[in-house]
């Protein structure tokens, strides 16, 4: 029996990533360096250190990836690379990287969305996946609801019209003074706060919208925080993590579950970096519930931006003929 094995590379934003997944479902290596150390001290990813890490780590990375697998660059069968959207520095590096292997190897070359990547990562935990279905991608760039008929055919329902998810997390982080990434800061402090001791708007926007906005939200937190220390009132973090982490799940929650109501879908997808946030997993769950709707949720390690997600969408690309040639180009706003 034939068995495909795909080298993939990731290289959107600050994590230098590479994978060898076979038949688009069993992982063999998953290697991920994060750049966070790098970047905390600027309270984000700043794109040019960004840039040379990535060049620095792409190597040995890819090295150690073929050494988990227990493979050779002669055993691979096709190169998969992100191609956008991210940071155009960034997604440059594993790009000529990827179509230097699979040019040196004549393997087929396969580009791939980003976006589409996090969806594929519902196809790695196992469990069964029919179409059609309805995946929230929600991320530090991007909150998108998308119907998805079969492998290749997206509909965008719905995506932010400012701040992404996870972008407000980290914004709203750096106001109280936490660390970076916010997200994981935000929720560790909302564990212990009650959510209902402070009132944060929702954007709920036209009526039947599946668009997102949360700059909003984001204005409310800070001009909360702002007015609590002009009038030198003490302000509880942990009250004020929690009420505006319900905010951002309430509405992300309600506008997926009633997208898969709208499309008669019987399974949800929850993936990207907010996804491993687990207020918004446990919501999801229950409101799925409800509806007697099945989700699936990849691991956190799968959440976040990792080249497995590559290179299963890759795999399904590839079945379907849709390879890429050497002229491939990153592009940092590349869209669905």
């Amino acid at each position: 029996m034939n068995i495909t094995k795909i080298l993939a590379i990731e290289t959107s934003c600050d994590e230098t990533s590479a994978a060898v997944v076979a038949d688009g479902k069993y992982i063999l290596s998953n290697v991920i360096s994060s750049q966070i150390k790098f970047h905390r001290e600027f309270g984000g990813v700043v794109p040019e250190i960004a840039s040379r890490k990535h060049i620095e780590n792409i190597v040995p990375v890819v090295r150690r990836a073929l050494m988990e697998a227990r493979c050779d660059f002669e055993d691979i069968d096709a190169v998969a690379v992100t191609q956008g959207p991210g940071l155009v520095g960034a997604l440059l590096v594993g790009l000529s990287f990827g179509k230097a292997a699979a040019y040196a190897l004549n393997v087929p070359l396969i580009g791939v969305n980003h976006l589409v990547g996090h969806i594929y990562a519902g196809f790695l935990t196992g469990e069964e996946v029919n179409f059609p279905l309805i995946s929230l991608v929600v991320s530090g760039g991007h909150t998108s609801i998308i119907y998805i008929k079969n492998h290749g055919d997206f509909e965008i329902l719905g995506q932010t019209r400012d701040d992404a998810a996870g972008e407000v997390f980290d914004k709203v982080a750096r106001a109280m003074g936490l660390g970076y990434p916010g997200g994981p800061e935000i929720e560790k402090l909302a564990r212990k706060g009650d959510a209902q001791r402070i009132k944060f708007p929702r954007a709920w926007l036209e009526e039947g919208s599946y668009d997102f906005s949360f700059s909003g939200l984001k204005s409310a937190v800070l001009n909360y925080l702002h007015n609590a220390k002009q009038r030198k009132e003490e302000v509880s973090f942990e009250d004020t993590a929690a009420a505006f982490q319900e905010a951002v799940v309430d509405v992300l929650v309600e506008k997926t579950i009633r997208a898969a109501s709208e499309k008669e879908v019987d399974t949800i997808l929850l993936v990207g970096g907010v996804a491993a946030n687990q207020r918004l997993r446990e919501e999801m769950a229950s409101s799925a519930d409800k509806k007697g709707l099945k989700l699936i949720v990849p691991p956190p390690i799968l959440c976040t931006d990792n080249a497995a997600m590559i290179a299963c969408a890759a795999y399904y690309q590839l079945k379907m003929g849709n390879c890429s040639d050497l002229f491939l180009n990153a592009e940092a706003d590349l869209q669905l």
